[in-house]
């Protein structure tokens, strides 16, 4: 024990240091919140869907959630029903058993709706591929608007993707 507390006070606290903010994501709140209000009337409902994935993105996904990047704080939440939702956040390759799902899923989300794929797998299939198991990429079973690639994206780059999908959503 005394040889545990005299090497943890010799190297001290190792933690990671914190990531460099990233000042293209300070471009404005109010000009992202106006965008938001402008397309879907308010703010952003995302519905995330697992459609196969090993659970990687989904971990950087939660990290949009914490209080560094605080996707709550530009009007963006998510939502447990596609019924309320405005954008579909799909991570994994399609399994096959999640394909209807998915379809029904997309069904559901009412007009005007967005769809970002995330993660390697999600944009091409990553290392499953296409096989008698898995359909593949998300676009091989609905369409989407913005593929974020990455084994798993940061969450800098998820952010980035929903903020491009917004803005490039014409108003109707």
């Amino acid at each position: 024990m005394y040889q545990i507390l005299k090497q943890m006070l010799k190297t001290g606290i190792n933690t990671e240091t914190p990531p460099l903010a990233d000042e293209s994501l300070r471009v404005g709140d109010q000009e992202i919140r106006a965008d938001i209000l402008k397309v879907f009337g308010g703010a952003l409902a995302i519905r995330h869907v697992d459609a196969g994935s090993c659970n990687g993105c989904e971990l950087e996904i939660h990290c949009v959630n914490n209080p560094y990047y605080n996707i709550e704080g530009l009007g963006i939440h998510f939502v447990a029903s596609p019924r309320h939702a405005d954008m579909l956040l799909v991570t994994g390759p399609v399994a096959r058993h999640m394909e209807t799902a998915l379809k029904r899923t997309y069904d559901a989300t009412p007009e005007p709706k967005l769809v970002v794929a995330v993660g390697d797998c999600g944009c091409n299939g990553g290392i499953f591929g296409e096989s008698y198991a898995s359909c593949g990429q998300i676009s091989n079973v609905i369409p989407v608007d913005v593929a974020v690639p990455g084994c798993p994206p940061t969450p800098t780059a998820i952010l980035q993707a929903i903020l491009t999908a917004v803005s490039a959503k014409p108003v109707k």
